[in-house]
Order: C-alpha cells, then structure tokens, then sequence
C-alpha cells in the first residue's frame, strides 16, 4: 500500500490560516483519529466543509479547525485528500501536522503532492512545472503564461505533433515489418510533408523561447554610461528606492547594484553600473571593467547620456561598445531643457530608441516600459493566447525534435531509404514525449519536483 503523506502547503508564517493536506488511501483514516467534530470525515460525501477540533493522542485540543473532504478521483492527487484549514502560525501549524504524523501519515517530500497528480495522470510533466511557473510569478504575463501551461496550452500542441509523428512511425513500420502484404503504402511524399509540417510546428514554439525567458526570468538590464549622467539616479527613480548612492562626483558606484523591479508588468533586472571612462584610480578602473562586462551579460542595455551637456569621445565610445545590443539610448536630464544633440543622436542610433526624459523627476520615463514591449514584443504576447516557451528544459528538447525532423527530410531529399529516416522520426517522438513526460528518465522527473516546496 502506497503511504499516505502530509505536510503545511501554506508558507510558515503568521497569517490568517494554515493549511495542512493529507493525501493517500488512508486520509480520512487518519483524520478521523485526530478530527473531533459532529460527523467522521470518513462517513462524509466528497467536496464537503467540516467544522471540529484537532486533539492530539492524548486528547488534548490542539486547534479548531475546518476540515475539507475530497474524494478520488476528482482531487488534485487523484487520491483521497483531507485540508485541514487551522489558525494561521507556526507553532499551531506545526503541532497539526505533528499530530497528524502520530497519527499514521508520513511527511511528504518536496513536491511530492504535484507529483503524485502526474505519477497518477491527472497532469502531464509540463503542466506539473507550470505549478512552480505560477508560485514563483513575478508579473501578471509570466502568471498568466503559466496558468496557460497548467490548462495544457503548450502540452496540447506538443501532443498534436507528437501524436502525428507516431502515427505516421506505425504506418513506416508495419511497410518495412509487411513488404509482401496488401496494405496502403504510405509514400515518401507523405512522410516529407508530414514531418516537414511537424517541424515547421516546433519551430513556431521554439521562437516564443526567447520571449518565454524574459516573461520567466526577467530581463537583464544594464545601464550604462559615463560617469554623473544620471545612472543611480534612474535606478532609484524605477525601483522607486533610495538604493544607489546619488551625489554629483564623479565615479561614484564603483561596484555592480542589481534591483529587480516590476515595470508596468515588465520583469526587469536592474543593473546599475559604474561610470565608464579612462581613469587612474585603481578601484574605480576594477568597476568600469565590471560595467563593460555587464553591457556583454545583459539582454538590454539602456545608455544614458547628459542632455544638459555636451556629447563628447566618452559618450561615443558607450555608444560604440553598445551598438550591439538591444538598447534604449536614453538622454538624460531632460528637465533641464531640450538636448542639443538629441537630432544626431537619432541620426546615428540605427535601429535603438532615442528617448528624453528625466531621472531625477521621472518625465518621460513612462514611454520606457513602451519601448520595451516594442523591443521584445511583449504585447503580442499578452495579447495572444497560444502556448510559450519558458522553461529551458523544453527548449532543449524541441531543438532536438527539429533537428531531428530536419535530418529526415534532408535524408528524404537525398534519396535515404525509409527505414534509416524513420530512426529520426523516433528520435523526434522521444524529444517531444520528453516535454510533457511520456518518455523522460526517473532522473530527471526526481530532479524537476525536487526543486518543488514541501507541500505543493
């Protein structure tokens, strides 16, 4: 008999309430040695409410509680669940779920609750990534994408290819295991087609990666520039925090700050980064090498240059370093009057946004977030509904599906018997199956719902 687990899937805290799950065939066995209320949970019809106290082997009270009954298949494990819903607290929490150990439960692993719900077939292995996508969200996109993936969104299309591809594996087979036989051939023509429209599909997913990553992790963003235009001052105005040192000498930050911030529903990684310019100072030479290095590690660069002075060999040489990049040229301290320079600047910017605006009393900064989208399509995604890749696991894994379906028809192209091209084909099916789970290692499926927080 498979044993029956328990943990708090609250965070431990103080708050309003604490949950604690039980899940497995012995759930409402265990609740009822340690749930005292006007019924035995065990008795009670599913998806129902109970009011009681929690009292411990030796029948001392240790909480008023509501219980919740579910029963399988129609639970989140597909097993029979009881939530115990106590005051919020980690001393209440605790002695809950102490109590319920006695009691005969065993404590769950990390993740081993979601991973039940795949291990029974309730989600696919993408769907069970996606619960950890949604508990870590750091904006409504990136929730909203994986709340997407929960529902199945990207487990759906990657089963319509998969499912083309092994249908059209079992037609090739059973031509090679029946040559003699009567049977409808499937031509080579067919096998091309299909396996080039399978692969079209993959790379259609494989574009959103990129996009994916920012909505997951958030997108790297360096500012940079030379020294006292104003790259403190633009950090704090967007974390709307006093976090860099703001004064008007020169070479101030002479070390890397890093601030996450949520712009306008924008994940952005904020890195503030020393002035750069030639200098003698030893320390401060040590943080302009940081700076160039920031400007190679990040994925938008946004350079800052001092609208109320004049555009010099410092300026140009930022400007040449970073052309490069995503980058947004921002002309600083707009709030001084209009930049000169601001014409030659746009003249020469190439495809980068030349914005005006003010650090110090934010005029302008609200287009930034505008730029952004632009730069990375990011409403294209809010707006659309179809699947996103985020996580780096199905990226590898699609790259490998497309390369191998680009092998089969190359093979096809050149003449490559069928039997050689259908070991491409297979290996594109096990690529997919490895998404959604149907052919992935126990290795790797331990490892995924390790990373997990005990009680998810």
């Amino acid at each position: 008999m498979e044993r029956t687990i328990a943990a708090i899937s609250t965070a431990l805290g103080v708050g309003g309430i604490a949950v604690i799950r039980i899940s497995g065939n012995r759930a409402l066995e265990i609740a009822d040695k340690v749930f005292f209320g006007k019924d035995k949970l065990s008795e009670a019809q599913t998806h129902t409410v109970h009011y009681g106290f929690i009292k411990n082997a030796d029948g001392v009270k240790v909480d008023e509680v509501l219980a919740t009954v579910m029963l399988a298949p129609k639970t989140f494990t597909r097993e029979d669940v009881v939530e115990i819903s106590t005051h919020g607290g980690v001393t209440t929490s605790k002695e809950v779920l102490d109590t319920i150990i006695k009691a005969g439960a065993y404590m769950a692993m990390p993740g081993e609750f979601t991973k039940r719900a795949f291990l029974n077939g309730r989600i696919d292995l993408s769907q069970a990534e996606a619960v950890i996508d949604i508990i870590n969200a750091k904006n409504e996109l990136s929730q909203r994408n994986a709340l997407s993936q929960l529902e199945g969104a990207l487990s759906g299309e990657i089963a319509e290819v998969r499912d083309k591809l092994v249908y059209l594996a079992a037609q090739m087979q059973v031509t090679i295991d029946y040559p003699d036989e009567d049977l409808e051939d499937i031509t080579i023509d067919d096998i091309r087609r299909i396996s080039d429209e399978c692969r079209k599909k993959v790379d259609t997913l494989l574009k959103t990666a990129d996009s994916g990553k920012i909505l997951r992790d958030g997108i790297k963003t360096a500012i940079v520039g030379k020294p006292n235009v104003g790259k403190s001052s633009l950090l704090n105005s967007l974390a709307r925090a006093e976090r860099a040192i703001v004064t008007d000498i020169a070479g101030t930050t002479r070390d890397i700050i890093e601030e996450y911030i949520n712009l306008n529903g924008i994940p952005l990684i904020l890195v503030d980064t020393a002035g750069i310019r030639k200098t003698e100072d030893v320390v401060e030479k040590i943080g302009v090498e940081k700076s160039k290095r920031s400007i190679e590690d990040a994925d938008l660069v946004i350079v800052m240059l001092d609208g109320s002075d004049i555009l010099d060999d410092e300026d140009r040489e930022v400007l040449a370093q970073t052309h490069h990049k995503n980058r947004i040229i921002l002309i600083n301290k707009s709030d001084l009057g209009e930049s000169k320079y601001t014409a030659a600047v746009k003249a020469k910017a190439g495809k980068s946004p030349v914005l005006e605006a003010s650090a110090k009393t934010g005029i302008g900064l609200d287009k930034l977030a505008e730029l952004i989208r632009d730069i990375y399509s990011l409403g294209e995604l809010a707006a659309g509904d179809s699947a996103i890749v985020t996580n780096m696991r199905h990226k590898s894994a699609l790259v490998d599906a497309s390369e191998a379906l680009t092998r089969v028809v190359e093979g096809i192209d050149i003449g490559m018997p069928s039997d050689i091209v259908s070991i491409d084909i297979n290996m594109a099916i096990n690529s997919l199956g490895e998404i959604t789970g149907e052919t992935v290692s126990d290795d790797i499926v331990n490892k995924i719902f390790h990373e997990f927080c005990v009680g998810k």
